[in-house]
């Protein structure tokens, strides 16, 4: 996937964001995908809760192929909450950077490495995705 991201850089954070005016973790990879004439299905759970964001990312694991190393496009999916399989999601840059949407910064470019102890994995978009 290569697609534009300069102008979603600085959109803030916003719990179930989907636009412009801001973006929560999935609206920003709802946004990416869209760039590419993707359809990715939409979630409506609070930021704040984080088993739940966590069941539904698993029960949608199986719509997902997992990559053993991260592929430009991939999702970057992390664990931000103990307990959880994955709560949160970025989009994989290349050259060990990810975009995300995270509420201390709003959209923004990120260093894998700064978050390695909290990745699960990386996945590519397949069953339903497309």
């Amino acid at each position: 996937m290569d697609f534009p991201y300069d102008d979603l850089i600085g959109i803030p954070f916003v719990d179930g964001g989907r636009d412009r005016n801001g973006l929560d973790c999935w609206g920003l990879v709802k946004e990416a995908f869209r760039r590419q004439g993707c359809h990715v299905p939409d979630y409506h759970i609070a930021a704040t809760r984080a088993a739940d964001i966590s069941r539904e990312m698993k029960n949608q694991e199986d719509d997902w192929i997992y990559l053993k190393e991260p592929a430009i496009g991939c999702l970057v999916l992390l664990r931000l909450t103990a307990g959880c399989w994955a709560n949160h999601v970025g989009i994989y840059l290349g050259g060990g950077k990810f975009l995300h949407a995270y509420l201390a910064t709003g959209v923004c470019v990120d260093r894998l490495s700064r978050w390695r102890s909290r990745i699960v994995g990386f996945y590519s978009p397949g069953g339903e995705w497309h």
